[in-house]
């Protein structure tokens, strides 16, 4: 930085520095454009050539108890404890390794057991006191997948579309040797070809109504560390809540799985039937997709939990998301998109192509700035 410096300040060498400066600039730039032209690029036609297959001549979907939005307001936050995972808690501090394993450390274990034993003091004030309020919503639709698109009905017979959930589709080049399919969300709702009565859910939970106050209330403001653990609390007993209401939507309230019976640990493993995806993260980037499942349940008002200008949900200790029940479904990453699906995309959610783009900014294939290049063959 010091050479970087004199170089600019001395004026027999500036010029020349300024002009070795853009030479270098303008080679990152022609390195960047060819390896742009050098990347393996596939259609959107040939991803959805290849999406997850279901054999859905084999399957019969299980009926949700009920449909629309249920509230579940002043959940008894001691219940959702059991369902905490630590480890998240411990990646807050910078302290990495799986609970409880990491209490028995030989580097950080000694920290680790303070940590823990301070916040379980610190949870049980905080849930005996009442210092926040744990509320949620679930609900249930007929639905069907039309494309990459879920269709979600009032009821049946299956004539009012009420809502459509946008999906996107992996699109990264694979080898054609490993046999991947190139799958979106909406794989795992049966199509609506098939005449086959299939169902979606959806929920938003939190545990964080009255956390800011509580905080301001019963904490110094210069108890820092205090103050960084009741929201770190506040966020296990969210994602914890999360994890609750799927298992009772999976054995009770959708009832496709009655007879599962999972330890915290398989519930943490993820090893149960069905998945929970949320917008905004790799299933499904989109985090405005979370304006449909606020409509579909009414969730500011049912819940308290509002959405902010960019979709981020307020208070922060909050998780919302789908559920879909299809034993084959699973976690997957979108990844990298192109060009041409950003372009479909925009047209099924009315948006402009440049729209589109700045919300899915982080998983473009391309650069938008270029509008002639990276062509899909």
């Amino acid at each position: 930085a010091v050479g970087v410096v004199s170089n600019l300040l001395s004026e027999g060498e500036s010029k020349g520095f300024v002009a070795s400066l853009k030479t270098d600039y303008a080679k990152v730039r022609e390195a960047h454009i060819a390896g742009e032209a050098r990347k393996q690029r596939i259609t959107l036609a040939q991803a959805r050539a290849n999406a997850f297959k279901i054999a859905w001549n084999n399957f019969k979907p299980v009926k949700p108890t009920f449909m629309g939005p249920r509230a579940f307001n002043n959940y008894d936050l001691a219940k959702l404890v059991p369902y905490i995972d630590w480890t998240p808690f411990f990646q807050t501090w910078e302290l990495s390794g799986r609970y409880p394993q990491i209490l028995a450390d030989n580097k950080v274990g000694a920290e680790a057991k303070k940590l823990f034993d301070d916040a379980q003091a610190l949870l049980t004030r905080m849930i005996a006191e009442k210092w926040v309020t744990a509320s949620g919503v679930v609900g249930f639709w007929p639905a069907n997948s039309v494309g990459d698109d879920i269709e979600v009905y009032s009821g049946e017979p299956r004539k009012y579309k009420v809502a459509t959930l946008h999906t996107l589709r992996q699109q990264i080049a694979r080898d054609p040797t490993r046999n991947r399919a190139h799958t979106a969300l909406a794989d795992f709702v049966a199509p609506k070809e098939t005449g086959l009565a299939d169902y979606i859910g959806g929920f938003a939970v939190t545990a964080g109504l009255g956390e800011e106050e509580a905080i301001e209330k019963h904490i110094a403001k210069t108890d820092d560390y205090t103050r960084i653990m009741a929201k770190a609390l506040c966020d296990r007993l969210a994602e914890a809540f999360a994890e609750a209401m799927h298992e009772k939507v999976r054995k009770e309230l959708w009832g496709y799985a009655k007879d599962e019976n999972l330890t915290n640990e398989d519930l943490i493993l993820e090893k149960y039937s069905g998945i929970r995806p949320a917008p905004g993260y790799p299933a499904q980037p989109d985090h405005t997709e979370k304006k449909t499942l606020w409509a579909l349940m009414d969730v500011a008002n049912t819940t308290g939990i509002a959405l902010t200008e960019s979709f981020a949900m307020w208070p922060g200790a909050s998780v919302s998301g789908l559920y879909f029940a299809h034993p084959d479904s699973h976690y997957f990453g979108v990844g990298k998109i192109e060009r041409d699906q950003i372009e479909d995309y925009a047209q099924r959610k009315k948006w402009t192509p440049e729209e589109a783009e700045r919300w899915l900014a982080p998983v473009l294939n391309y650069d938008p700035r270029r509008r002639a290049d990276t062509k899909v063959a």
